[in-house]
Order: structure tokens, then sequence, then C-alpha cells
């Protein structure tokens, strides 16, 4: 028996290393990426509308629909 044990530890060549699996398994822990913007910067809020503001014209395009 002491030997199976021993030929399961070794892995082929072919087989993946536990922790490539876990990270293609979709892994739980979450990084976070700090992003550093200046929310008072008069570039950031030009920004902010000029999104908001395309974003509704797609709504009234998406509820209206000219034919």
């Amino acid at each position: 028996m002491s030997e199976l044990r021993a030929n399961s530890d070794i892995q082929s060549p072919n087989q993946t290393p536990l922790s490539e699996e876990k990270d293609k398994a979709g892994n739980s822990e979450k990084v976070e990426e700090e992003i550093d913007i200046d929310l008072n910067a008069p570039e950031t809020e030009k920004a902010a509308l000029a999104i908001q503001n395309k974003f509704r014209r797609f709504q009234k395009r998406k509820q209206d629909p000219s034919p």
C-alpha cells in the first residue's frame, strides 16, 4: 500500500499542477485593484457627465426606436 501512495504523489507530465487547477476553477479570492482617480478634478466631472449623457441617449433610443 505504501507503494501506491508513493506513485500517486508523482504527477505525470500531462497533468496540471494543483495551483493551476484552482485558478482555472475560479478561485473565490478576489484581488482588488486600487484605482487612483481624483474625483474633484474638472476633467473627471466632464468625463462623468459625458458618459451619463451617452447612456441616457442610449436608453431613450432603446425605449423608443424610430421606424
